[in-house]
């Protein structure tokens, strides 16, 4: 049995089509073929279903898919293992991220390239909650930065990183402008733009909603926060964010930032790996980076900034670790749970 064989069969897997795994591994589909009959051959079990494309595997072919990811995320771990013995980490750190905390994801990053020069990140965008538990099992990613307290997340390892806490961004000349604070039902009153339902930011949002006694109505919904701070910038729309997405975007010009008060439901954020094999050093070095990144403080500090700042709000730019607030913000939860 050869390692490319066993590359060859999680590429199929991944691309669920032979010439685009093929083209993935950088070889021929004939070779991909035979290289995938060959271990078919040696095992003695049939792998893959197949018939004029591409239909799927046998439940034996399952079982040595996923051998094949458990045994490839391995030889990737005693090299990374040796490369930190000769002097230096090396290799790709795979680290995915949900919508919501890739705003952030750059607290991690950077330290940790600083740290670990020779090393690379890959950074896979946009995932959903169930992408992320998928990708982990089949170790298609390393770690994954995502919602810690999700139901679905099993066999998994979890740094938390920072409580989500929930403001209103609203032009400077709405009906909410002026508010010291706002609540959940005030809210829901004025013209919105708020993330798709089908993501967990804005069902957790729909729970602080309902528990004010009301109903969001959103007129724009986008499934992406650039989508979402796209339409704020017109100046019409206001929206409920995290206070994670200041760190990458800001406060648009012309619009304040308003404290919520009432139901307030702050969701744990955290890094995530598998904890069903030895623990690869890239994933031990982005833990190691991620416990004293300092980012609940940092973002903490950032919120505080843009409430308290008078006149228009600070251009949004890089955070640094800082000093936690000597006193929770007013009208902002600092919850540590979850759903």
């Amino acid at each position: 049995m050869l390692l490319r064989q066993l590359e060859y069969l999680t590429a199929l897997a991944r691309e669920r089509h032979f010439a685009r795994a093929a083209a993935a591994c950088f070889v021929s589909q004939p070779s991909l073929s035979a290289g995938i009959r060959r271990l078919e051959a040696e095992l003695g079990v049939a792998i893959v279903r197949r018939g004029q494309r591409f239909e799927g595997f046998t439940p034996e072919g399952e079982r040595v898919l996923s051998w094949a990811h458990r045994i490839l995320a391995e030889c990737d771990g005693m090299r990374q293992e040796l490369s930190e013995l000769r002097g230096g980490l090396t290799g790709v750190l795979r680290l995915g991220a949900i919508p919501t905390a890739l705003t952030v994801a750059s607290l991690l990053t950077t330290p940790f390239c600083a740290r670990h020069p020779h090393a690379r990140v890959s950074l896979v965008e946009s995932l959903s909650s169930r992408d992320i538990v998928r990708m982990l099992s089949n170790c298609d990613i390393d770690a994954a930065m995502t919602y810690i307290d999700d139901d679905t997340l099993r066999h998994v390892h979890r740094i938390p990183l920072y409580e989500e806490r929930y403001v209103l961004l609203t032009p400077g000349d709405g009906p909410l402008a002026g508010a010291e604070r706002a609540r959940w039902a005030e809210v829901a009153e004025v013209p919105l733009c708020l993330l798709a339902q089908r993501m967990r930011n804005r069902r957790i949002m729909d729970e602080c909603f309902g528990a004010d006694g009301a109903t969001a109505r959103p007129a724009i919904e986008t499934d992406t926060v650039a989508g979402l701070y796209a339409h704020l910038a017109g100046g019409r729309w206001s929206s409920v964010i995290s206070h994670a997405w200041l760190h990458m975007f800001g406060v648009p010009q012309g619009m304040r930032v308003v404290p919520l008060t009432g139901p307030v439901q702050g969701a744990r954020v955290g890094l995530v790996t598998d904890d069903r094999g030895p623990e690869p050093a890239l994933t031990r070095a982005l833990f190691s980076v991620a416990r004293e990144a300092g980012v609940r403080e940092a973002l903490d500090d950032l919120l505080h900034t843009h409430l308290t700042a008078p006149g228009p709000a600070p251009a949004p730019g890089p955070v640094g670790p800082a000093t936690p607030l000597p006193a929770p913000v007013a009208g902002v939860s600092g919850a540590s749970g979850g759903r």
